[in-house]
């Protein structure tokens, strides 16, 4: 019987290692954010931005390795939403780089990053496409959301 171990972080995390025996399965992520730079209400076209995950997992290789991602505090995946204060920006987190796969926990329409068998010792690194569509009418301000990434081996 396979037993599923996860691993919470939020996206701005470092680092972290997960210690077991040398026969278990143990992984190391880390993730740089997905930034936005400088929304302009007034563009036509959506803004894009990328960060990245990387993932590390030595030891017995487990059968399926997956990454969810969850709303970021946001009532839905469909949009995610940035705050500031009361105010919302509508954004997304992607698998693809068309920005068509939404990045999340397998429900509402969205799909979770797998891997079976994943490569033993080697770094992977994959990235994670967000956006912002055109025409949201907000103030000037920080807008920010926090989006747990989730590894099951």
């Amino acid at each position: 019987m396979t037993t599923t171990r996860l691993l919470t972080l939020l996206l701005a995390t470092a680092a972290l290692l997960i210690a077991k025996s040398a026969a278990e399965a143990a992984c190391t992520i880390s993730t740089t954010a997905v930034s936005f730079g400088s929304y302009n209400v007034f563009a036509g076209s959506a803004d894009d931005g990328t960060g990245q995950i990387t993932y590390r997992c030595t030891g017995t290789p487990t059968p399926l390795l997956t990454i969810q991602l969850d709303k970021g505090g946001s009532p839905s995946f469909s949009p995610r939403q940035m705050r500031n204060g009361s105010e919302t920006l509508n954004f997304n987190l992607y698998l693809d780089s068309t920005r068509t796969t939404i990045w999340g926990d397998g429900t509402g329409g969205t799909q979770v990053y797998s891997q079976a068998n994943p490569a033993n010792g080697q770094s992977i690194n994959l990235s994670v496409f967000g956006r912002i569509p055109a025409g949201q009418d907000v103030s000037a301000g920080t807008y920010s959301a926090t989006v747990t990434a989730t590894i099951f081996f």
